[in-house]
Formats: C-alpha cells, structure tokens, sequence
C-alpha cells in the first residue's frame, strides 16, 4: 500500500481479479461517515501488458506515477515492470517498461517492490533465470 495525501493505493495479489481475470490496481479514496470507496486503475490482461501484480508493492513519484512489477503476463509471459500515469477524468495510463524473457541474461518473474533513485531510474530484482549461478537478477530501469 502506497499513500497519496489522503487518498491510498493499492495493487492486488489476486491472480484471477479484475476484468480479465489477471489483477488490478486499486485505490481507495476516504467517503462520508469514515467509509472508503474503492477504484479500479487497471485490469492487468497478461499479454502485453503483465499479469499478478506482485502483493501490492507499488512506488509513487512526485508526480503522481505508479511503478510496479507483474510476477507473470507481458511479450514472453515472465512478468513485467510497468508505470500507470493518471490523466484527465481519472483515466489512468499503463506503460510496459520492460517485459522479462528467459533469455539467461534477463531473469523473470519480477518479485518484490521497485526501489526509485533521484535520477528516475528503477531497481528491483527477479526470481528466476539469469546471473552468474541462474538464480535471478538484479535489474535496472533507465527513464
């Protein structure tokens, strides 16, 4: 869970939620008499744009961007690192900035939370396949 001012956002663990069965991006924003209302900012579709969003570790730049991973979905089915951009109406907007393969070098399946430097570059590290004793990677994500 990641917090905006008074509004919190959160991605789902559910490998079967959301419209196409893959996860979502959530929010929740405070209503009336302490109650929350709940939004969906995406339904993931596995191809390409990733599939279970990995247990709700999203970041949050200054300029309101979520950054996330998919576990599995986008081009090779290995997982994804994306962005979603808020826009007019409350539309949001996904960007697949990478698609993990099982080339050797690339890793897959994503897990974990994405770390953000002052640059904009994204850190984060996968499960599988890759480096020196095929045990995963850590990757970096350049803007």
């Amino acid at each position: 869970m990641v917090s905006s001012g008074a509004q919190w956002i959160y991605t789902a663990r559910v490998c079967y939620g959301g419209m196409y069965d893959q996860g979502t991006v959530f929010e929740f924003t405070p209503a009336a008499a302490g109650s929350w209302t709940e939004s969906i900012l995406h339904n993931f579709a596995s191809n390409p744009d990733g599939a279970e969003p990995y247990y709700g570790n999203l970041i949050l730049d200054a300029g309101g961007n979520l950054y996330g991973t998919t576990e599995q979905g986008g081009a090779s089915g290995n997982g994804t690192a994306f962005e979603l951009v808020p826009g007019a109406g409350g539309i949001w907007t996904e960007t697949v900035l990478h698609s993990f393969n099982d080339n050797g070098a690339d890793g897959y399946n994503p897990l974990g939370a994405l770390v953000r430097d002052g640059e904009g570059n994204l850190y984060g590290t996968t499960e599988l396949v890759g480096g020196t004793y095929n045990g995963g990677i850590v990757f970096e994500i350049k803007p």
